[in-house]
């Protein structure tokens, strides 16, 4: 299992759960689109597995009948009519309220059995965030036979890896949990299938506490279609990661522009002054305005990595203070609900 340490400030210690037992309030997220097929399934197996928790189905414009069959099972229905996995995210974020957030697809691949795999690292304080990891025990390869999609973890895990310096074992896994602070501070700005990527990235990069768990994967049933286009949404994985460099590590891609551009410039530039130096003459003008604007443009994009980096550290220190901000607020409703003093929720 990989774990990342991290400097958030801990809540109030509360007595370190048994074997089994989550200590808290669990909600169950599951976002659909046109799961009529599996829905049922999902919903049942994580009723078994873990009886105390809300399970959430969040309907994204189904046209085969999965809210009613979702309702019919139990679960909490509601609607999102945005289209996108991380439009439904974002909205089941800014909804619903509890101490623990296990987030699943609605296509039965993943296994409920390991729902309390995921959730006791973030109920025993060990974790802000799990991952259930598809690929360490190769039961992902043997039962997912699309095309491509292995790759594009692989290309995906490595370009994090790369840029943050932390080795995801598996990226794309749309089974997860994660704790009540490290919901309330997430910003979820992808549209789509880039959420995964999202989490993934904001949690390296806020250095929140990671912990990956095998899992068991199986593949959709029969008469069940995957929603995932390998190209434009691997693609959209790609821009997600470029933008969300940007925006994290702006200093290390305008630094790695510069030198781009500088090394141009100086290609460009050499022969030019070589031959100046021997002659006096600048007889290829064209190719000195190209060096002198090339290493211009890469100067240029040091200035702009430079005042981008403190941007976003001033950002980092921001969301710094937030995250204390919302421990405090979780330890005072701790020590209201102790003593009895909590005010009723209108």
């Amino acid at each position: 299992m990989t774990e990342q340490t991290t400097s958030k400030l801990a809540p109030d210690h509360t007595p370190a759960p048994t074997q089994g037992a989550i200590p808290g309030e669990v909600a169950v997220l599951i976002p659909c689109y046109n799961e009529a097929i599996t829905i049922g399934l999902v919903i049942d197996d994580f009723k078994r597995a873990l009886p105390e928790a809300r399970i959430y189905v969040y309907d994204n414009n189904s046209k085969d009948g999965t809210a009613y069959i979702a309702y019919d099972h139990g679960a909490i229905v509601k609607s999102e009519p945005r289209q996108g996995k991380g439009n439904v995210v974002r909205q089941m974020l800014r909804d619903i309220d509890a101490d623990f957030y296990l987030m699943v697809d609605g296509d039965d691949t993943y296994p409920a059995e390991a729902a309390r795999s995921l959730l006791l690292p973030l109920a025993k304080d060990q974790a802000d965030m799990t991952v259930g990891d598809r690929l360490s025990n190769g039961t992902y390869g043997q039962e997912n036979d699309r095309a491509f999609h292995g790759l594009g973890n692989n290309l995906v895990r490595f370009l994090i890896r790369a840029i943050y310096g932390f080795r995801f074992k598996d990226v794309m896994t749309g089974y997860r949990a994660f704790n009540r602070v490290f919901a309330r501070t997430i910003p979820v700005l992808s549209p789509s299938f880039e959420i995964e990527t999202e989490l993934s990235i904001h949690a390296v990069d806020k250095r929140w506490r990671i912990r990956e768990i095998p899992i068991n994967y199986r593949d959709r049933p029969e008469g069940s279609e995957s929603k995932l286009n390998t190209f434009s949404d691997g693609f959209k994985v790609l821009r997600t990661i470029a933008s969300l460099f940007k925006d994290y590590r702006p200093m290390v891609l305008f630094s790695l522009l510069a030198f781009i551009f500088c090394v141009l410039g100086l290609v460009t530039g050499i022969p030019v002054v070589v031959e100046f130096g021997q002659t006096g003459l600048v007889p290829r003008l064209p190719s000195a305005l190209l060096a002198v604007a090339l290493m211009f443009v890469g100067i240029l994009c040091l200035s702009c990595g430079l005042i981008l980096d403190t941007v976003v550290k001033g950002n980092r220190k921001e969301y710094e203070l937030e995250v204390m901000r919302v421990y405090e607020e979780l330890r005072k409703e701790r020590r209201q609900l102790r003593d009895g003093t909590a005010l009723p929720q209108g």
